[in-house]
């Protein structure tokens, strides 16, 4: 498996750059490329492999028609385009880019400590308020120093 491999021809790369611009729908700060959704770009452009972040997750539809108008409005219609769903997708998939988005878009990185750092003044005095967030793939925390709430994406 090739996941979101470099370019190897100009088609490839053409549809790199393209779903680099294909915004997740709830997080519109980060691409579908950031957070690891597109799986892998079939080295002659022609195949796209995505895996929504979880199975029910209610932006898949929206995921697949973005990246579908993306690619069309570009003139690569014809690029098929596989949603796949094992192996499940996982946070690890989240570029470092993404990371680093999703910071600045005020939502805490998913890491494996049990606090999350605040993404609104850095502080690590922070503590869970709900299990559920905005969307079932994050939870809600609060900062205890500047007492700004903000989402943390769920690790899995």
């Amino acid at each position: 498996m090739v996941i979101a491999a470099p370019a190897t021809t100009n088609r490839c790369a053409e549809v790199r750059d393209i779903l680099a611009g294909v915004a997740d729908p709830e997080i519109p700060a980060v691409s579908v490329l950031d957070l690891g959704i597109v799986r892998a770009i079939d080295p002659d452009g022609g195949q796209v492999t995505i895996t929504p972040t979880y199975s029910g997750c209610p932006a898949t539809a929206a995921i697949e028609a973005a990246v579908r108008k993306a690619l069309g409005d570009a003139g690569l219609g014809d690029v098929r385009l596989i949603t796949r769903l094992d192996p499940p997708w996982t946070t690890d998939w989240i570029t470092p880019e993404g990371r680093e988005k999703l910071a600045a878009y005020g939502i805490a990185p998913p890491s494996t400590a049990t606090t999350a750092v605040c993404p609104h003044c850095g502080s690590e005095n922070t503590v869970e308020v709900s299990r559920f967030g905005s969307t079932p793939c994050k939870a809600l925390w609060r900062c205890l120093d500047c007492a700004e709430p903000f989402d943390r994406f769920k690790c899995h």
